[in-house]
């Protein structure tokens, strides 16, 4: 009798453990009865489940990421290695509907999700030039016409479009190439360009300069007068004792050390 009650309690607490599920942040039930799917979702808390009668699944609605590495052809028929990114998320209530129509969590990515997003690529990418897909503005153009065409093929089943990234372009080793080292002669381009600049303000300083030491010399010559030099006579006597005025035909001042004549 003990035997039978222990073997009752452990059944009971596999069943009621295996009978509680716990839907958290960012997650959504789907819940199915004898088979059949409801069309509501089951909201984050403790719900209850009975085998067969009544299964939760989880599904998450949070912010998911896929990356895809992709070898697309060009406008020219080249081919292009593309790194790229999906942002999106499941909209919680479009789960069950989602679980109705395509399957289970993993397979709305293989079935609907993946397909859509490679041929996006495929569709978008062929209707542009090597150059232009290596350009920052033409990546940035191609990443928003891949967002919508994926917004149109994809938010009415469900699923919400965040964004797409471009991560990385791998061009033909040729083409990589002589972009390279045309950007490398733009570089060169820009740099002789402003040392030329830099050469021009420099020679306007150096001009600037010259003409203001001309003009001040040209106002030192236009201030010498006879008045100005017996001025500046009578004030180095004044302030050098040991200095002597020494005439000259010229009538014009010259100034000698005392020192000078005992030599």
């Amino acid at each position: 009798m003990r035997r039978a009650m222990r073997v009752l309690a452990v059944v009971c607490l596999a069943l009621g453990t295996t009978a509680c599920v716990v839907i958290e942040d960012g997650e959504v039930g789907v819940k199915k009865s004898f088979g059949a799917i409801a069309d509501d979702p089951v909201g984050q808390g403790l719900t209850f489940q009975i085998p067969v009668a009544r299964v939760i699944e989880t599904w998450n609605v949070k912010l998911q990421e896929i990356k895809e590495t992709a070898q697309v052809p060009s406008s020219e028929g080249l081919i292009v290695g593309l790194d790229s990114s999906l942002l999106f998320q499941v909209t919680p209530e479009a789960a069950p509907t989602i679980r109705k129509t395509v399957g289970r969590e993993r397979d709305y990515l293989d079935r609907l999700i993946i397909p859509y997003f490679r041929n996006g690529l495929r569709d978008v990418v062929s209707g542009y030039e090597v150059k232009n897909i290596y350009a920052e503005e033409g990546r940035r153009e191609i990443a928003g016409k891949l967002r919508e065409f994926l917004v149109t093929n994809l938010e009415g089943r469900g699923i919400q479009v965040v964004d797409v990234l471009l991560r990385d372009v791998k061009l033909p080793e040729r083409f990589r190439d002589s972009i390279e080292a045309k950007l490398t002669a733009e570089q060169k381009v820009q740099q002789k360009r402003f040392e030329l600049e830099q050469a021009r303000k420099d020679a306007e300083i150096e001009i600037a300069r010259a003409e203001g030491a001309a003009k001040a010399q040209e106002i030192v010559r236009s201030t010498l007068s006879a008045s100005y030099l017996h001025y500046l006579w009578i004030k180095t006597l004044n302030e050098n004792p040991n200095v002597i005025y020494v005439a000259t035909e010229a009538n014009m001042p010259v100034f000698r050390s005392v020192r000078d004549f005992g030599k």
